[in-house]
C-alpha cells in the first residue's frame, strides 16, 4: 500500500520537537495515514500511549492498518481536532506529553480523484475532510451570492482576481465538477508562471467547506491547557493564513504582558505559557522537497508548556 511507504513532512524534526518518551501520553490531531504518529510510537517504545485523531474516516481506516502492530498503545478516534477538550474527556486523559497538529489537506485526500481536492482530475466539487458533513463545495459555488463568493476567494485564497472569478462562475452556473470549475477560473485568470490559475480559489473553497481556520483558532487554548508542563506543542502550516495563527498565538502566549505597546501600565494580567521552542519556523531541506514536492511550503512552529 502506498500510504504505508510514505514519509510524513517533517518527519524528524517532529520528532525530535516531540522527544517522546516511554509511559508519555502523546495527540496527534492530524492523524493521516499514521506517519508521525508510527514515529511517536516508535520513540516512546515500549510504553508510550498514542490518542489518534483525524475527522477523514478514510484517515482512520488506513492508521488502523499501518498502527496495528502497536496493539493497546494506540486509540484512535474520527473527530476533529477542535473537538480535543472532549476527547480528552471521554478518553479520562488528564493532561499529555506532546500534541502535533499537520494542518490542512494530507496526501489521502488529494491522492483520492472522488474527493474533489484537486483541479487536475475529474470529481464531483466535494472538498469535505469529513463526507458526512452536509456543506459541501458545490454547495457553495453553486448557492453563494456573488459578493459572498468572492469575498471567500479572497479571504482564503488572497485572489486578486476574486471579483472576477466570482462573476464568471455566477455566469457558468450551474457547475457540477472540479475541471468545470477550473476551465471557468482559467478563462477570465490565465495562467501567469508556475502557479495553476485555479490554485487560490481551490484552496479558498477547501479552507471554508471545512472551517479551517476557526478550527485551527478554537484549537490551540485547547492544546495548551491539555499539555502538562515542560510538554510540547508542535505545529506544521502549509500557507501564510494558518501559520500567521500559529505565529501569532505563540506570541502571545509566550509574554507576560500582551497589552497595546503605547500604553504606560499593564492592566492585561495575562500570564505566559508557552515558550517558545524556535525563534523562526523550521522548514524542510533541499533533499526533503525534491523527494516530496509538496513539502516545499511547509513551516514547523514549536512551543514548550510552562
Amino acid at each position: 500500500m502506498e500510504q504505508l511507504l510514505h514519509q510524513p513532512v517533517l518527519y524528524h524534526e517532529v520528532i525530535n520537537a516531540l522527544q517522546p518518551k516511554s509511559q508519555g501520553k502523546y495527540v496527534d490531531g492530524t492523524l493521516g495515514a499514521g506517519g508521525h504518529a508510527l514515529g511517536i510510537l516508535e520513540a516512546s517504545d515500549p510504553d508510550g500511549r498514542l490518542l489518534g485523531l483525524d475527522v477523514d474516516p478514510q484517515a482512520i481506516t488506513l492508521a488502523r492498518e499501518n498502527l496495528a502492530p502497536y496493539g493497546e498503545r494506540v486509540r484512535l478516534i474520527q473527530s476533529s481536532y477542535d473537538t480535543l477538550s472532549d476527547i480528552l474527556d471521554t478518553v479520562e486523559w488528564d493532561k499529555v506529553d506532546g500534541l502535533l497538529l499537520d494542518l490542512g489537506l494530507s496526501s489521502i485526500q488529494v491522492d483520492s480523484p472522488d474527493r474533489g481536492f484537486s483541479f487536475q482530475k475529474e470529481a464531483p466539487l466535494d472538498m469535505r475532510f469529513d463526507p458526512q458533513q452536509l456543506t459541501s463545495a458545490a454547495d457553495l459555488v453553486n448557492g453563494l451570492p456573488q459578493d459572498e463568493l468572492a469575498d471567500i476567494i479572497y479571504r482564503f485564497g488572497e485572489e486578486r482576481a476574486s471579483r472576477r472569478i466570482a462573476r464568471a462562475i455566477l455566469k457558468a452556473r450551474p457547475l457540477q465538477t472540479t475541471l468545470q470549475l477550473a476551465a471557468v477560473i482559467q478563462s477570465v485568470s490565465p495562467r501567469k508562471g508556475r502557479l495553476h490559475p485555479a490554485t487560490k480559489t481551490f484552496q479558498a473553497l477547501r479552507i471554508a467547506v471545512n472551517e479551517e481556520l476557526d478550527r485551527v483558532e478554537n484549537v490551540l487554548p485547547q492544546a495548551v491547557a491539555a499539555l502538562r508542563p515542560g510538554a510540547r506543542l508542535a505545529i506544521i502550516s502549509f500557507h501564510s493564513l494558518e501559520d500567521r495563527i500559529v505565529k501569532r498565538y505563540f506570541h502571545e502566549e509566550s509574554q507576560d504582558c500582551i497589552c497595546p505597546p503605547e500604553q504606560p501600565v499593564c492592566t492585561c494580567d495575562h500570564k505566559a505559557t508557552l515558550k517558545k521552542i524556535s525563534r523562526k519556523p523550521i522548514t524542510p531541506g533541499e533533499a526533503e522537497i525534491s523527494d516530496n514536492p509538496r513539502a516545499r511550503s511547509a513551516k514547523l512552529r514549536i512551543a514548550e508548556k510552562l
